[in-house]
């Protein structure tokens, strides 16, 4: 006798997306080097956004009787020659490190992804004047273009993260046009035109979907680049003006006081070398999940 209606047990139906999220978190336990990357960044996340919250003093008190202090379990990285407890400024920094990498490279995807579609999909003669226009700014290496633009304008937020968008753009653009030209003759595009599709909803339908992925790849890996080169302007004293605790301008305090003080500089580098090994692991690993040809099945 077959059984009552109501104790069949029906499998449960698990949609496409939620299926293909968990093969891609299964591939992701697997990848140390990917796990490591991700605990890095999330750890400069949680600093950067409860840093008010998480520091032990204030970063910018000066304390002069407390100067050049050895790391102890009250200043966990000493303090510098004003007193100040380097461990709290280096929370602090990351802040600044968050605003600029993260902020900077999110508007320059935004204008990135915008241009690369219209140089892609637009008209011959716009795709050739936005050519010259991206050969013409990528030209310019960014640390020159930095440099230059920093001392004509002043150093502030907005001077670093307008020269960084300025920078970055160009290549996310080319990427976006290159893939562009490559899907706007593909079979299931051609079809939707057919069907009556305009350009506006192929090219955020079918083409930014389809784009997306391998922009935001490389984006993870520009993130350390930029907050390198921040720290960069800062040690040259061209960044973020003071008393703002940049871990550049950590590292510029350090260098003058490395034989009285030379763990302000090693306090210094470290959140930069966590960072960039983070944002990189973490870039190689979901490198390695999204593209097809090195995607596995776990």
């Amino acid at each position: 006798m077959s059984a009552p209606a109501s104790s069949v047990t029906l499998p449960a139906v698990v949609p496409a997306e939620i299926s293909t999220l968990r093969a891609v978190w299964r591939r992701f336990l697997y990848e140390p080097l990917g796990l490591l990357g991700l605990a890095l960044v999330a750890a400069l996340l949680f600093t950067g956004v409860f840093a008010d919250w998480i520091v032990p003093f204030e970063p910018n008190k000066i304390n002069v009787p407390d100067r050049l202090q050895g790391p102890s379990l009250t200043h966990f990285a000493g303090t510098d020659q004003l007193g100040r407890d380097i461990f709290s400024r280096l929370i602090k920094g990351s802040q600044i490190a968050l605003i600029v990498g993260i902020g900077s490279i999110a508007m320059a995807l935004v204008v990135g992804l915008a241009l690369g579609m219209l140089a892609g999909y637009g008209p011959r003669w716009l795709d050739n004047a936005l050519l010259i226009l991206f050969d013409t700014i990528y030209s310019f290496p960014l640390v020159m273009l930095a440099l230059t633009v920093v001392t004509l304008l002043g150093a502030s937020f907005a001077t670093i993260m307008f020269v960084v968008v300025i920078g970055t753009v160009p290549s996310y653009s080319r990427l976006v046009r290159t893939a562009t030209l490559s899907l706007k003759s593909s079979e299931f595009i051609l079809a939707e035109r057919s069907l009556g599709a305009g350009p506006v909803r192929v090219m955020l339908r079918h083409v930014l979907p389809n784009v997306v992925g391998p922009l935001l790849i490389i984006a993870s890996m520009d993130i350390p680049t930029v907050i390198t080169l921040e720290a960069g302007l800062s040690f040259l004293g061209l960044g973020v003006p003071p008393p703002a605790a940049s871990w550049g301008r950590t590292l510029n305090e350090g260098f003058n006081l490395i034989r009285e003080a030379p763990w302000i500089v090693v306090a210094g580098g470290i959140p930069l070398i966590m960072t960039t090994l983070g944002f990189t692991f973490l870039g190689e690993c979901l490198r390695d999940m999204l593209d097809p040809k090195l995607r596995r099945i776990v």
